[in-house]
């Protein structure tokens, strides 16, 4: 499309994510939340909706919830119910799905996020609340009828809904990303897309710039990847625009998208709030938040990603890049927190994190939350290091494989056990380097004439003869000094 008819153009996106709480037993019901199960075994009288089944509210999910809120700057409720919302599907057995439409256990509350592309927005949140999925249908291709698998129904969700606020897909797709970060440090949820743990489902719209009003929207529902959301928003904005400059009206409408074409298709019309019919859940009793409960859950939860990243960069003087990277998973974060209380030196330990030890657990298939190598090791072998008892490339290239195969030894100790310590002193230092001289003496006799770049050379034949155990900063100053002569 013709950039100049974009430009003329404003993107208008809110976005609903549904986050699924990993709680042992569902929101209403003791069945087990297990995923992978077979189908049909994680059910109950509640969660078919016998007569006479009476649901019971999950405490936990009301703590997640509450926490979920705090980590996003919302307001919590102190007084608050459930509602029914009536819509018929297969995979939903009571025929309404019971969720919080006048009392959302959160309201308001921001996030500040930052794109792919640098770019830095505040996301205004309208509500979080709390609700019950529902079950899984499955179309089998030529089949009459469609697979039923209630496992799904019942088991909790969390909706985190924006107000209409953002306009540019980058920056949709780092909401979504933030969130999922966010349930995972607070340990709600595993905020797995693939598995359909976090969805997301966007509401686009286009105006022209500088009107206020707000064009019809389209729903794109259940996004699973922060790759698919921005090219689903990015088709849907251009498929808008042409409808427009067209003077075709905008069917208000639910779509989907369509991975292998890259576009978005038509589901169904719209419906509006009306036809859900809501109304407070007679089942369910009014429930109270108090202060103190919310309080202790606040004193409870762990320090946040933007929370961090600030720390990182103002009190260890990290780039923002490293930061950034450090605090992409709550157990890099951790880690790398207890290795900066064993060393100073936390820009030589981010390296490492982001180097040796990534590629270590590439090779092994471990994790920083489970790798056999711990922090204070890590911390003794960068000593080692700035010590100049042991060289950087013997330690992170043969060192900490060597810690990670011997578990619970010590840095130091085992780098004498591989003999990678260093000498520097003269005695050690000076029959090498002469060594060295002897083997290349025409070599020896450019570098005095002015090739002085020939200084690699020689480094490279006295290490290779100190196998690793030369101090290379002594090693280059004795060698200029014996070749200078």
């Amino acid at each position: 499309m013709d950039k100049t008819i974009l430009d003329k153009y404003e993107l208008v996106i809110g976005l609903e994510v549904h986050s699924q709480l990993q709680t042992k037993s569902k929101i209403f019901a003791s069945d087990p939340t297990t995923y992978g199960q077979d189908p049909n075994v994680n059910i109950s009288a509640i969660t078919l909706a016998l007569p006479g089944a009476l649901p019971k509210v999950n405490k936990s999910v009301l703590e997640y919830s509450i926490k979920m809120g705090l980590a996003c700057n919302c307001s919590i409720s102190e007084y608050q119910f459930f509602d029914r919302k009536n819509y018929f599907y297969p995979d939903l057995p009571k025929g309404y799905q019971t969720t919080q439409d006048k009392t959302p256990i959160c309201i308001g509350g921001h996030l500040d996020v930052v794109s792919k592309k640098g770019d830095e927005f505040r996301v205004i949140l309208n509500r979080i609340h709390m609700e019950e999925d529902a079950g899984k249908s499955t179309h089998v291709d030529g089949a009459p009828d469609t697979l039923v698998d209630l496992n799904r129904a019942g088991v909790p969700l969390m909706e985190i809904v924006t107000e209409p606020c953002i306009h540019d897909s980058a920056v949709a797709a780092a909401f979504v990303g933030e969130i999922r970060k966010i349930v995972r440090y607070l340990d709600i949820s595993d905020g797995n897309m693939e598995e359909g743990s976090l969805r997301c489902d966007a509401n686009v719209s286009v105006r022209l710039k500088g009107e206020t009003k707000l064009g019809e929207k389209c729903e794109i529902k259940n996004m699973n990847s922060m790759r698919n959301i921005q090219k689903a928003i990015d088709y849907e904005m251009k498929r808008q625009i042409k409808l427009v400059e067209a003077g075709e009206p905008i069917l208000s409408e639910t779509r989907t998208f369509n991975v292998d074409t890259g576009k978005t298709y038509g589901m169904r019309s719209k419906e509006t709030l009306n036809d859900y019919r809501y109304f407070p859940c007679p089942d369910l009793p009014p429930m109270i938040v108090e202060k103190e409960w919310v309080d202790r859950l606040k004193a409870e939860m762990p320090s946040l990603p933007a929370e961090l990243i600030k720390k990182f960069i103002t009190d260890y003087k990290l780039p923002e890049y490293d930061a950034e990277q450090l605090t992409e998973s709550k157990e890099t974060a951790m880690y790398f927190e207890a290795l900066c209380n064993g060393t100073k030196n936390y820009k030589v330990a981010s390296n490492w994190m982001m180097g040796p030890l990534k590629s270590l657990l590439n090779e092994t298939g471990e994790t920083f939350e489970t790798l056999t190598v711990r922090p204070n090791q890590v911390a003794d072998a960068i000593a080692l290091v700035d010590d100049k008892k042991i060289s950087n490339a013997a330690a992170t290239q043969q060192l900490l494989k060597a810690l990670s195969e011997k578990e619970g030894v010590s840095a130091e100790e085992l780098a004498k056990e591989l003999d990678l310590i260093q000498d520097s002193g003269d005695d050690f230092l000076v029959p090498l380097i002469q060594q060295a001289i002897d083997k290349f003496p025409d070599k020896a006799a450019a570098y005095k004439k002015g090739k002085k770049n020939l200084i690699g050379l020689f480094m490279g034949e006295v290490m290779k003869l100190a196998k690793g155990k030369a101090d290379p900063q002594k090693t280059n100053q004795l060698l200029r000094e014996a070749l200078e002569k």
